[in-house]
């Protein structure tokens, strides 16, 4: 059955896929919320476009799922919630499953969970957190053939939380190996600082895809070429956030990456296709 729900997240016929990440609002932070505040009005938008999937949690799931018709994108499901995004670092952290973070997806008809795999300096016992969740969460998923999406995730040691990720690959390719021996059936990494790196990244997952997430908001232009650029070294699509639901057009930015994702589009020529737009 894993094999199936794979097959409603990955495009058939490049085998890619993008999934618009909306699950931010999980998180308690204000800076999130910008472009998602009306959820139901967002989701219905950006499915209109045509994403393979969309990733949201137990709560604004309904909104994707509410939906008429066989075309919509595919449920990833966010069993994890956190505090460690914030600017400045609570004196607590924790990363807290979901109960029944399995059976809740499939009541859902999730096509995927995601999970994440923090590594945060001088913070052992958030990560400590994450490998149990996984740990329980993996059987559940084989039990059910629901695949499990891993976000290996690699803070930057400036001792903030937010978007501030490292992108060494030093620290990015062992937690990315850590995250396939847990039992990934995908995986959803940070993007290296040097994109011809990025190689390195998918060869350590062992045939397990690998989607990059976006991070931060960037212009157009980088968001593109990033894309493009980690295709090229391997990656099996992309999980973008921010750089989507914050853009003053979602879904002309959605076509642009659609076209690059599974048209091979180059990001120069997605780049003019939105301005025309």
């Amino acid at each position: 059955m894993q094999e199936y729900r794979l097959n409603r997240l990955f495009h058939g016929r490049s085998r890619r896929c993008l999934n618009v990440a909306m699950d931010h609002g999980f998180f308690n932070e204000m800076v999130f919320l910008a472009g998602i505040e009306d959820m139901e009005k967002a989701i219905r938008l950006l499915a209109d476009c045509g994403p393979d999937a969309i990733q949201l949690t137990v709560g604004q799931a309904r909104h994707l799922q509410s939906l008429p018709g066989r075309n919509k994108p595919a449920l990833v499901l966010r069993t994890d919630v956190a505090n460690v995004y914030g600017r400045d670092l609570p004196r607590f952290l924790f990363s807290r499953m979901i109960e029944e973070p399995v059976e809740q997806a499939l009541r859902l008809d999730a096509a995927c969970v995601v999970a994440n795999l923090f590594s945060i300096p001088g913070q052992p016992e958030v990560t400590d957190q994450c490998i149990q969740n996984i740990l329980a969460l993996k059987p559940a998923c084989v039990r059910a053939g629901m695949p499990l999406m891993i976000e290996p995730l690699v803070f930057s040691g400036n001792g903030q939380g937010g978007y501030g990720t490292d992108g060494d690959p030093e620290r990015i390719i062992p937690l990315v190996r850590q995250a396939v021996e847990l039992g990934a059936d995908i995986i959803k990494s940070d993007p290296t600082a040097d994109p011809g790196r990025y190689r390195e990244v998918v060869r350590i997952a062992g045939g397990i895809p690998v989607l990059v997430r976006g991070g931060g908001k960037v212009d157009d232009a980088e968001c593109l070429r990033r894309t493009e650029a980690v295709l090229a070294q391997g990656a099996s699509g992309i999980v973008y956030g921010r750089n989507i639901i914050q853009h003053p057009k979602p879904g002309t930015m959605v076509k642009a990456l659609l076209a690059v994702v599974h048209d091979g589009v180059d990001s120069q020529a997605a780049l003019r296709s939105m301005e025309q737009k």
